[in-house]
């Protein structure tokens, strides 16, 4: 695709990343077939080809509308696009670009304005978020339906295992699972215990600045990503309780690993941490990345023992934005789960950070069409492996939504391993 960029981001390394990423672009379309907003409006402006479109002509100086930013804001971000597009074209990033620009010359109405703000605001700082949820949970009989299915039910987090083991590895506690989800963690954590691997969280760390990067915040985004490192560093470098480096930075939540696998790129240009986040990226794994290597171990001290059929949702922060496929499943067969993928198990569930928020009507379209998929596959139980996916698809259902890891935390528990 032939560009002839505007001055005001000519020659500037944002301009230049998008200039490559606008002429890897063929035309061909063969992204629009697996866009979930453009299988649900069947508009060209809102599948990738059409958007990329429209992001050319903005960062040409064209002029920007409402409805410019409209079709940018109805994008998933679920980057199946990518998976699609036989040129390689790095359409989140380029996305990503767009939206920044957008956003500085279209004044948002107040109502918008005021709810990105608290979202951004408040789902990253857990002294707000945990309160604010708890507050919800408690007088949650007494909400309408919409609030009510944004309000999961409490659930405990189990007991986080004590001692120290020869292997450590980080987690990333986040900013809203700790509140959601607890048990995620602390699955992660004792199972990885019984396997020699100690989970280490840094008390500094926080959201991983994807919310905000998302909601055009770049600016703030890159300070939680900075603050994530300088939390992080002591253990990367050796420098904590002498114990030596941690192995990796492992993350629980697709839509984290997504966003700090990027931290390298995201910060190139700050003299300060480039390196450091390069570091950080290379070291951050999906748990199903860390787990394969002990799938011997686990066949043989559970192989079977998990008796149910179950449906798992590859989040598409996971199968898209990180290209990690069939490792959730490799581990969960080798201890003999049956488990089933849905029909278009591809597309996005419709949760999408705050997506499922700030566009519900099309959310709830897509999870409900998932759902159904997902019900047709004849399973008792759905497991993801991303909060958000877990959350959303549960306010649709009454089958159990978990993550993977805690099916191999109950079974663990069952055999006393």
């Amino acid at each position: 695709m032939q560009t002839n960029l505007a001055d005001f981001i000519k020659n500037t390394p944002e301009g230049d990343e998008a200039e490559a990423i606008l002429r890897a672009c063929v035309h061909c379309g063969f992204c629009t077939a697996t866009c979930p907003t453009y299988q649900l409006l069947g508009d060209e402006l809102d599948g990738p080809r059409g958007r990329i479109y429209l992001i050319k002509q903005v960062l040409e100086g064209a002029p920007v509308t409402a409805k410019t930013q409209l079709h940018l804001d109805r994008c998933l971000t679920c980057r199946n696009c990518e998976s699609t597009c036989p040129s390689g074209v790095q359409y989140g990033r380029l996305a990503d670009i767009g939206r920044k620009v957008v956003e500085a010359r279209v004044e948002r109405p107040l109502g918008q304005r005021f709810k990105r703000l608290l979202l951004k605001e408040g789902l990253t700082r857990k002294w707000i978020f945990t309160p604010a949820l708890r507050a919800g949970q408690l007088l949650r009989p007494l909400l309408s339906k919409p609030l009510q299915d944004k309000i999961p039910q409490r659930q405990g987090g189990g007991h986080w295992p004590g001692g120290t083991q020869a292997r450590r590895m980080l987690v990333l506690d986040g900013c809203a699972q700790p509140a959601m989800a607890p048990n995620i963690n602390g699955a992660a954590a004792r199972v990885l215990d019984a396997l020699g691997v100690q989970l280490i969280v840094a008390p500094k760390a926080g959201c991983c600045g994807a919310l905000r990067h998302h909601l055009n915040d770049q600016g703030g985004a890159l300070d939680d990503m900075r603050r994530n490192i300088d939390a992080w560093w002591p253990y990367v470098a050796g420098l904590a309780g002498g114990d030596g480096a941690v192995e990796a930075i492992v993350m629980t939540a697709s839509g984290c690993g997504a966003t700090v696998k990027e931290y390298g790129h995201l910060l190139a240009h700050d003299g300060a941490y480039a390196a450091k986040a390069a570091r950080v990226s290379a070291l951050t794994l999906d748990l199903s990345e860390v787990m394969p290597q002990f799938e011997a171990e686990l066949a043989r001290r559970i192989g079977g023992r998990i008796g149910q059929r179950v449906a798992y949702h590859p989040p598409c922060t996971l199968q898209h934005g990180q290209q990690i496929r069939g490792k959730v499943e490799g581990v969960l067969r080798a201890v003999g789960v049956d488990v089933k993928l849905c029909a278009d198990s591809h597309l996005c569930c419709g949760s999408a950070g705050t997506y499922s928020i700030l566009q519900p009507e099309l959310a709830l379209q897509l999870r409900d069409r998932k759902l159904a998929n997902l019900a047709a596959t004849g399973a008792e139980t759905i497991v993801s492996a991303n909060v958000g996916c877990q959350a959303h698809l549960q306010s649709g259902t009454a089958t159990p939504v978990r993550h993977w890891i805690e099916l191999i935390d109950r079974a663990l528990a069952a055999v006393g391993a």
